[in-house]
């Protein structure tokens, strides 16, 4: 079974898929701490196989946006700094990973997550995004049916 790599809204980072707990599911952190944790029902948790990026045509899965920017970056960091980017520097940058996408739904704090997730994926080595894409039988919002 492929890692899920979760995000889990109101705490920073991304979290791998451990292990499933009565009513909870057990996180640990992407980072250099591997921190364990629970995360509950009433957390919004999402896996980052879920998550699409809007075009002018469609949506395009996460893991096709993150493949293009290794691509661009040839598996490195990140070379914007998204502290000190502006608006018209984040859209521009990321208009060379995806040119079409769309400038009306897209804000500038979704570009500067998806570049925070993709330094803290390569940071980690988890530079296989093929690996994001979802499979039959990865849902992790079953953990609710008990």
């Amino acid at each position: 079974m492929l890692e899920t790599i979760l995000s889990i809204a109101g705490k920073p980072g991304l979290y791998k898929l451990v292990s499933r707990g009565n009513r909870n599911l057990i996180v640990e952190s992407i980072d250099d701490r591997h921190q364990r944790m629970p995360a509950f029902a009433t957390d919004r948790v999402i896996s980052l196989a879920d998550i699409a990026m809007y075009t002018d045509e469609e949506e395009v899965p996460l893991a096709d946006v993150l493949t293009n920017l290794k691509e661009k970056e040839n598996g490195a960091i990140c070379s914007l700094d998204i502290k000190k980017a502006s608006k018209k520097e984040l859209f521009d940058y990321f208009a060379e990973v995806l040119p079409a996408f769309d400038r009306d739904r897209v804000f500038p704090s979704d570009v500067k997550k998806l570049i925070q997730w993709y330094n803290i994926l390569i940071a980690n080595g988890l530079d296989d995004f093929s690996k994001l894409a979802p499979t039959d039988g990865d849902n992790i919002d079953d953990r609710s049916q008990e």
